[in-house]
């Protein structure tokens, strides 16, 4: 999968709003290039919300062992919600986590620095993981889109 793919499936999701930080935008230098997915039916920014899925294209302070600088590499995070990360990794999100390499590609993982609040991850989706990561996806879309609907009644 590349970037464009997934950015183009979430889009084909009603009431995604899809992120692209840059040069003129006012956004951090550090979030350019990265994409970031909220609902937002009305296709406005949310203020007080957090996306529920982003890409990122490199690595962030902190998140260096995910290896984000080596060329063409990228990774897909995912708020994936408690049962699909259970299902996922074998473990609850507080619970302590086999020592997964971050690096690895086209592999499902808890995300190295926001599993314990639930976030899955998968550098380089490729044919292994591209079922699962839209499955996840769109399931993550679908828990962000009933927290609104849930807000908003």
């Amino acid at each position: 999968m590349t970037i464009d793919e997934i950015i183009d499936f979430m889009q084909d999701l009603d009431g995604v709003l899809a992120i692209r930080p840059g040069l003129d935008d006012g956004s951090p230098e550090i979030s350019w290039g990265d994409t970031f997915f909220y609902y937002s039916p009305d296709g406005v920014a949310p203020k007080t919300t957090q996306p529920f899925a982003t890409i990122v294209t490199k690595n962030y302070p902190g998140d260096e062992r995910s290896r984000l600088d080596r060329p063409d590499t990228f990774r897909v995070n995912i708020a994936a919600g408690k049962e699909a990360f259970v299902d996922r990794t074998g473990h609850a999100p507080r619970e302590p986590a086999i020592d997964d390499d971050p690096s690895v590609t086209d592999a499902v993982m808890a995300h190295p620095v926001y599993g314990s609040v639930g976030w899955l991850a998968v550098v380089n989706p490729g044919r292994r993981t591209d079922t699962a990561t839209c499955e996840l996806l769109r399931n993550a879309y679908h828990l962000a889109r009933s927290r609104h609907e849930r807000r908003t009644g």
